[in-house]
């Protein structure tokens, strides 16, 4: 694996706290950095996935009572041409 170094600055007490975590879990600190650091960003993505699905649903459902509506009218659109088809079957629509 290869691997490249990052370096950042925090505080004494904080450093003492990751050293001290790390060595009870028996892991090294830049262990413990990584791994944090992949939740935290493994975490950051489903956030922005639960708020696109959350969008997703919030388009869905004004969309939904519109297509109803258009569903709605096609069929009595159809129910209407199926009138007039066979109105002129039976001989009573213009031309017959």
């Amino acid at each position: 694996m290869q691997t490249e170094r990052v370096t950042f600055l925090t505080t004494p007490e904080h450093k003492a706290s990751l050293d001290a975590f790390a060595a009870s879990q028996g892991k090294s600190v830049g262990h413990v950095v990584r791994e944090a650091s992949a939740i935290y960003i493994a975490q950051a993505t489903a956030d922005e996935d639960e708020q696109q699905l959350a969008t997703l649903v919030r388009e869905v459902n004004a969309a939904v009572p519109r297509m109803r509506a258009d569903i709605k009218e096609a069929i009595a659109s159809i129910g209407r041409a199926n009138a007039v088809v066979d109105a002129v079957l039976a001989g009573e629509g213009a031309g017959a």
